[in-house]
Formats: C-alpha cells, structure tokens, sequence
C-alpha cells in the first residue's frame, strides 16, 4: 500500500490507470487523501471540462481495430480485449466490428466504449449497435461511466 498523502508516490502507482490519459490521477494526487480512491478519481472526471472528457474519451482505442492489429495497444487495453476474445475474431466478426466502429465514430466523433471484460463478442456487437440510436451527449455520458467500470477492474487487479 502507499502513503496516501504523497502525491509523487501516487502517480507512480496510479498513473497509468486511464487510458493515455495521467492528467486525471495527477489532478486527483493534489487532493490527496482522496479516501475512496476510484471515487475521487471518477469525481476528476465528472468535475472535468468537456474537453477534457471528450480527450479522455478519443484516448480509448476502438475495439478490434487497428491498434489491435498493429499491437500497439496499452498491454491492459490489450488483455481486456483478449479476455473478451476480441484477438480472435473470425473473419465476419472482424467486418461488423469495423463496419460498426467506423459507424459509431462517424456518428459520435469518439471511439465506442464498454467494459468488455464484463461482456463478450455478443454482448458488446449488441450494445454497438443499440447505442447507435442514442444522442452525442448520452454517449459522452455511457463512455464515461464505462470508463469507470474499467478503471474499478483495473485498479482492483492492481491492490
């Protein structure tokens, strides 16, 4: 465990807890104790200006696609989408997936978001398409709180 009023020491544990994204457990160091961790983690980004969270959310990588084939996933994006079996798409689950994500980002501006490790190929192929029906400012919220839900599993493996 680390001392929970040293900001240094929290960024070094905590750092690479958001996507490409450190400035949220920087700003969340400066408020140290925070307590419940993923609470004041989560409360930097709801406190975050819209620009802020749309980078937050443009940080994640699309699912299945072309950082996964090129491998340049963060090594936890990478085994979250093996865990859903993502790596091992066959060659029609590979083109709904683009066909899907290349949708939702046309649409959106930002790259389709879930806890994939709480589904499957299934479940998230549904939920693309479902929230494909919804407006900019519910998806902005969804990717946030799946971004919540990702970030409570990776900190959990992390303690």
């Amino acid at each position: 465990m680390i001392d929970d009023t040293d900001p240094d020491a929290f960024i070094r544990m905590y750092g690479g807890l958001f996507e490409y994204s450190p400035w949220v457990v920087m700003r969340a160091a400066a408020r140290l104790p925070l307590g419940d961790i993923h609470a004041g983690l989560m409360a930097v980004v709801h406190e975050a200006s819209p620009e802020d969270q749309f980078k937050l959310i443009r940080a994640h990588p699309e699912l299945a696609g072309k950082a996964a084939i090129d491998r340049t996933l963060t090594m936890e994006s990478a085994a979250e989408q093996a865990s859903a079996g993502l790596d091992r798409l066959t060659p029609e689950e590979y083109t709904r997936f683009h066909a899907l994500n290349a949708a939702y980002g046309e649409r959106f501006g930002f790259p389709f978001i879930i806890c994939v490790r709480l589904t499957d190929k299934a479940g998230i192929l549904a939920a693309m398409e479902a929230r494909l029906a919804n407006d900019r400012a519910t998806e902005m919220a969804t990717a946030i709180a799946e971004i919540g839900k990702i970030t409570a599993l990776r900190l959990k493996d992390m303690v």
